[in-house]
């Protein structure tokens, strides 16, 4: 395969993906070239070919589960010209929004938010390259650069050299192992691809459809809804391990653990408490489900039972024990965790909202695997690391074990930013080769 060294240059920073983590930290590095007067050179590289953020599950019940008002920025700088409210001001929609009286965007608008930011960045963005892996470059028996290889749509190897990178590439979907042989069976998918993979089905033209949905969390449930109320012909089975479908936790005092002063909290505690505390709060994130939805659901059934006209089902303390396909459809050997009694239902496509894995991190950073602390950070999200490795590695999105359960989700993404892009201004203090600010750029063309 053919490799390229796209650019002789030497970035001060590349960040791999540009999803809401590394989109904040541009933004914090704009404020921060404010204040420390220059610019550091930044490269973002996302693998999509424009900006979208989970777009192949943008159904039109999709909600937002958190606060407008935690965005990209406001929670650090609420006067930014980067909030949702201004985003809501220059789209003209602002009083319209109010008039909602909600908090809680749906997905669909967040995205759009998403992009419009992403928009003020384009000069910073590479997108249509997935990098491959990060491999240390070394002088002096010293790993003074990093070599970050990208692949784009055609196949063609991409090289480019930074002296800090940032991996922020979000969470892989998670197949259980029942599932891994339907891999290249479009009646089994993963809910990452719920739309486009719906789309491909009978039912996307109105024909009858029997659909399971594994799983038992946010996803699970707006997939449920949105089969109901998109899809007249399909009937759908939520198969569930639990003894039924529970609420996520979002009230007062238990959101306080979002906070970003939590953080501090979480990190300082000896591994034993870390693990104790998220565990406690588990149920904030994990397998969980809005209560509004909850409600929705139950009354469907409920209404199933008044019409006598069962078309759903959710199917509690079920557990997949053996998965066939067949020309007819997919079988499902279900085990009543309860009863252990075994029963197999027949489905013409499985969704599989079964959440996501953080480990793609490792697989990027296999090549500096010698040099890092197993994938280990400090309170600044940078990678631990040996002496020998000079160049900065920083995760975002992959912490949870040491920074707490807000390390996945957007509430910390302004304070996390803030602290990346600091962090990353003093480790490139001596090595940063300063890019004129705009305004700087403008007087001298003045001059």
């Amino acid at each position: 395969m053919s490799q390229t060294l796209t650019s002789k240059k030497v970035h001060d920073l590349i960040g791999v993906g540009f999803g809401p983590s590394n989109l904040a930290l541009a933004i914090a590095l704009e404020e921060l070239a404010e204040t420390n007067g220059y610019a550091l050179d930044a490269l973002f590289i996302d693998k999509q070919v424009d900006y979208r953020w989970h777009g192949n599950t943008l159904a039109t019940q999709s909600e937002l589960q958190i606060s407008f008002l935690k965005d990209l920025v406001s929670l650090r700088n609420p006067t930014s010209p980067y909030s949702f409210v201004n985003y809501l001001h220059q789209k003209q929609r602002l009083v319209d929004f109010i008039n909602l009286g909600t908090f809680y965007p749906c997905r669909l608008e967040y995205n759009d938010y998403l992009r419009w930011a992403a928009e003020h960045f384009a000069n910073q963005a590479q997108y249509g390259e997935e990098v491959a892996r990060i491999e240390p470059v070394l002088e002096a028996g010293k790993v003074q650069h990093l070599n970050v290889i990208s692949r784009d749509a055609h196949g063609h190897e991409h090289s480019r050299l930074a002296h800090a990178v940032v991996v922020g590439t979000g969470g892989t979907p998670k197949v259980p192992a029942t599932f891994t042989a339907f891999k290249d069976d479009p009646r089994v998918f993963h809910h990452s691809r719920y739309l486009s993979s719906l789309e491909a089905l009978p039912c996307a033209q109105g024909k009858p459809m029997r659909i399971a949905i594994i799983g038992s969390g946010q996803s699970a449930a707006e997939a449920f809804i949105d089969l109901n109320d998109s899809y007249p012909s399909v009937k759908v089975d939520m198969i569930v391990r639990a003894s039924a479908l529970k609420p996520a936790d979002d009230s007062p005092f238990v959101n306080e653990i979002f906070a970003p002063m939590y953080t501090d909290l979480v990190f300082n505690q000896s591994h034993p408490e870390r693990k104790k505390l998220i565990d406690e709060y588990h149920n904030t994130n994990y397998s969980v489900v809005d209560v509004d939805l909850l409600e929705r659901i139950y009354g469907i059934l409920y209404r199933q039972k008044v019409a006598h006209q069962f078309r759903h089902a959710v199917l509690c303390r079920r557990q997949v024990e053996c998965a066939t396909a067949t020309a007819e459809g997919i079988e499902l050997t279900l085990q009543d965790l309860a009863t252990h009694q075994q029963q197999t239902h027949r489905y013409d496509a499985v969704i599989l909202a079964t959440g996501y894995e953080r480990r793609s991190h490792r697989e990027l950073l296999a090549p500096l695997q010698g040099y890092l602390e197993d994938f280990s950070v400090d309170r600044d999200y940078r990678a631990l690391a040996s002496p020998d490795l000079q160049a900065a590695v920083y995760l975002q999105g992959f912490c949870e074990a040491s920074h707490g359960l807000s390390d996945t989700l957007l509430s910390v993404l302004p304070a996390r930013a803030a602290e990346i892009g600091q962090s990353l201004y003093h480790s490139l203090a001596h090595k940063a080769q300063p890019v004129p600010l705009q305004a700087d750029i403008v007087a001298l063309s003045r001059a």
